[in-house]
């Protein structure tokens, strides 16, 4: 048993004066955030200052206090939260992990933070009914399950198709899955999302390609849009149908990455994949919408994050390892061969590939020598003539090592309560 954060979302239906305090909300943060960026922007800029959230929160109640007295109006806790984020974006593009931060939009998703009473978690929330939050009392929570921890801050967001959702993380104990002795090499495309290969079977998922399908009728209703003046109400509601498509496009690829990921996780010990440059990938602009249809990037957080919780181990292969022009039967390398090509045959020893079926035993075999080679302490890489039956009983070894390799950051230990 082992603890992790596992994170929850639901959706709620609130009241008009939780709408109405839900907007001064969204509003009040919004303007501290972009008038805080810019306060930052420009001292940098002129005078070479720095400031944190610290000194940012007392602005903020100066500005409270003087100049913007309507401040008062939303809960201070929001507002600190916001510039905590926006501490962490800076932290985050000096590190050169993400941008520099962005000025926030009206249309575009709203969000706060707010600190939760755990007196009212424990009395409310666990028993389905309510949770309450401050300044906007009880929100009625369509419960689709009940959390199994007590989390200690909430994010209450509105998309831009106007629905309102809250999600929270808590911290909750979740066993390992029962060990199926197998290893499963995948290679992800874009014919098929994901080809597996567990030495004796194919499995292809298929791509049912979600953008494809409602972009006609998206192109339809951006165009409409175009064409509206801006600030009216029309364009406003026709604004609201775009966003409706694009949320009912991510949500059919979610629920998609979502059941495939977890189908893999539960089928396997071990599971290999590719380490893909997706960004490099999307910049070659004839694939890039195929390639962003598909997900891959999603994919692989979603394997990763499924196999910590349940006690699988993941292997990711070098990006340049040639899993497609590699015979899997005789080791051959065949020097050029376009996407163009789904099926081959081995000029040496005469066996036809499909080209994604190649890979995914290709790139199982990868990890399974690799895994041979530390138990035998011989030299790495893939003979020349070596076959996946002289293999395969490596694979034996690369399953035993799951549990002391097995790549998880619990929150922390526990013995299970007698």
């Amino acid at each position: 048993m082992i603890f992790i954060l596992k994170a929850y979302k639901f959706r709620f239906e609130p009241t008009a004066i939780q709408r109405k305090q839900l907007a001064v909300e969204f509003g009040n943060a919004r303007f501290v955030w972009n008038r805080c960026l810019d306060l930052r922007s420009t001292a940098w800029e002129e005078r070479k200052e720095r400031y944190n959230y610290v000194s940012l929160n007392r602005q903020v109640t100066e500005w409270k206090r003087g100049e913007f007295p309507w401040l008062g109006d939303s809960t201070a806790s929001c507002l600190t939260q916001a510039l905590i984020d926006q501490d962490k974006a800076f932290k985050n593009f000096f590190d050169k992990r993400g941008k520099y931060p962005k000025f926030k939009s009206r249309y575009d998703r709203q969000a706060v933070r707010y600190q939760l009473d755990q007196r009212q978690i424990e009395r409310n929330y666990q028993a389905g009914k309510l949770l309450k939050l401050l300044k906007l009392g009880a929100l009625k929570i369509r419960w689709s399950q009940i959390p199994a921890g007590i989390p200690k801050m909430a994010t209450v967001s509105r998309t831009p198709t106007g629905r309102y959702f809250v999600s929270f993380a808590c911290e909750v104990e979740m066993a390992q899955l029962p060990l199926t002795g197998k290893t499963v090499g995948l290679d992800l495309g874009i014919k098929d999302v994901v080809i597996a290969w567990d030495g004796e079977t194919a499995t292809k998922s298929g791509n049912p390609r979600h953008l494809k399908g409602q972009l006609r009728y998206l192109k339809r209703q951006q165009r409409r849009l175009s064409r509206m003046q801006k600030g009216s109400n029309r364009r406003n509601r026709q604004r609201v149908k775009v966003a409706r498509i694009h949320a009912h496009v991510a949500a059919m690829r979610a629920d998609f990455l979502h059941k495939t990921t977890t189908g893999i996780v539960r089928s396997a010990d071990v599971i290999v994949l590719e380490g893909l440059n997706v960004k490099g990938m999307v910049k070659n602009h004839c694939l890039a919408g195929a390639i962003a249809d598909v997900g891959m990037g999603e994919f692989r957080r979603q394997v990763e994050y499924k196999a910590a919780w349940y006690g699988r181990k993941v292997v990711v292969v070098d990006p340049w390892f040639p899993s497609s022009k590699t015979c899997s039967a005789c080791g051959s390398y065949q020097q050029n061969m376009p996407l163009s090509v789904r099926y081959w045959i081995c000029p040496d020893c005469g066996t036809r590939h499909d080209r994604d079926v190649n890979a995914a035993k290709n790139i199982r075999r990868f990890a399974i020598r690799q895994a041979h080679v530390v138990a035998t302490g011989g030299e790495p890489g893939i003979a020349r003539g070596e076959s996946m039956n002289l293999l395969d009983h490596a694979s034996s070894t690369l399953n035993e090592t799951r549990t002391e390799e097995m790549p998880l950051e619990p929150v922390r230990n526990r013995q299970k309560a007698a």
